[in-house]
């Protein structure tokens, strides 16, 4: 999956160009840039791409999710869905925007299910926002999930962050709600060593997100100094040279995409002669993209014993996320004390959740039997064989 597998002459070409010719901060500085913008061209190929009409760039895909939150009128003691399975940065993005994250079950999507959606807002008739997360480059059942925010005039805003270039009946992933993130960071899809996008089609949105991640300017005129501040903002701000990385990148997705599918559909037909194997749902297998082979197993012991027998076959890249630090619920101790260098905003909300007494026990059955491999773009067929050949030690 990650894109800096196919880091080549082009990247240093693009990055060179700023250093020749350009100038290094994204904004002004017309006369000294000789009309060299990265970050410009990068969103622009975005929205020709993904077919949306605004994509804003940051520094990091969870500078986008805290950029998406507060464009979108989240904020202080808002209540906001989020998944158990995701990475930490989903909740602590929710958290520092002083809203409130509510857990929610996931299915066999590996998403959030509009069965848990309906259950959670039964319980919390004020949600504000859903931060509906593509985990492992593949969508839920966006159909549902839309109608259901819909409905209940609930923002949906779509983590796209491990899932660039995937779509759902021909949609960009990231574009179906009213606000959508990437992430384009070391080992992303797209990697521009750190970065992030904001979409949306929402020109309302745009705007304050590219105030916001820029201490509120208007970018208003050619004078930085002259430019209006409507709100109070941040510095989320991209810089042209991670932004010219992002151009190369972004030129590969096609590229990405084929080989990515095409390793994943070889192990993944080889998986499927094995009865004790069942695969991870996904709604649209052509919208997939493919950075993960994800298999769910009959108990939690016997993934465990396979997760182990892989690692002894040498099989690298093999994610049991049930005991991962960075992806799933049970193991964030932080999140659970809610724990800050300083005072939360959310000490402050009386009725806060208390997250040392969370319970998911649909998603605890799923992710106990799940296990995700990676794909990889520089594998050669011999070592896509040795991997088969190590999976059928396995479980045979």
């Amino acid at each position: 999956m990650p894109g800096f597998e196919i880091f080549d002459d082009t990247e240093k070409q693009q990055v060179q160009e700023v250093m020749e010719k350009g100038f290094t901060f994204r904004y002004n500085f017309d006369g000294m840039r000789n009309d060299v913008w990265k970050a410009r061209e990068l969103e622009g190929m975005i929205c020709d791409t993904l077919k949306v009409k605004h994509t804003h760039l940051v520094s990091s895909g969870t500078a986008a999710l805290s950029t998406a939150l507060t464009a979108s009128g989240i904020g202080a003691g808002d209540k906001v869905i989020v998944p158990p399975f995701t990475f930490v940065a989903s909740v602590e993005a929710i958290v520092l925007a002083g809203a409130v994250p509510i857990f929610s079950e996931i299915d066999k999507t590996l998403t959030l299910s509009p069965e848990g959606i309906l259950e959670t807002l039964k319980k919390h008739q004020d949600i504000k926002a859903i931060n509906f997360v593509h985990m492992c480059g593949s969508m839920g059942k966006m159909d549902e999930i839309k109608a259901i925010c819909d409905q209940h005039n609930i923002v949906l805003l779509e983590d796209a962050c491990q899932a660039t270039g995937a779509t759902y009946k021909g949609q960009a992933l990231g574009t179906i709600g009213h606000v959508g993130t990437l992430s384009f960071d070391s080992v992303k899809t797209i990697s521009c060593g750190e970065g992030g996008a904001v979409l949306t089609n929402d020109t309302t949105i745009y705007d304050f997100a590219h105030q916001y991640s820029d201490h509120g300017h208007d970018h208003i005129g050619m004078d930085r100094g002259a430019e209006s501040h409507p709100i109070m903002g941040a510095n989320y701000r991209i810089s042209e040279m991670n932004a010219a990385v992002g151009v190369a990148q972004w030129k590969k997705l096609d590229r990405i995409l084929d080989t990515q599918r095409r390793n994943k559909k070889a192990l993944k037909d080889a998986l499927a002669n094995y009865s004790e194997v069942s695969f991870r749902v996904i709604p649209d297998e052509a919208g997939d993209n493919a950075g993960f082979l994800s298999i769910i197993l009959p108990t939690e012991e016997r993934t465990q014993e396979v997760v182990k027998a892989l690692g002894e076959q040498g099989v690298a890249g093999v994610f049991y996320w049930y005991a991962n630090n960075w992806h799933y619920l049970k193991n964030w101790h932080h999140i659970h004390q809610m724990k800050g260098a300083a005072k939360l905003p959310i000490d402050l909300i009386a009725d806060r959740p208390d997250y040392t007494q969370i319970s998911t026990p649909k998603s605890d059955d799923i992710m106990s039997r799940t296990l995700s491999m990676l794909i990889n773009l520089s594998w050669s067929e011999e070592q896509i064989n040795e991997r088969i050949a190590a999976f059928a030690k396995v479980f045979r």
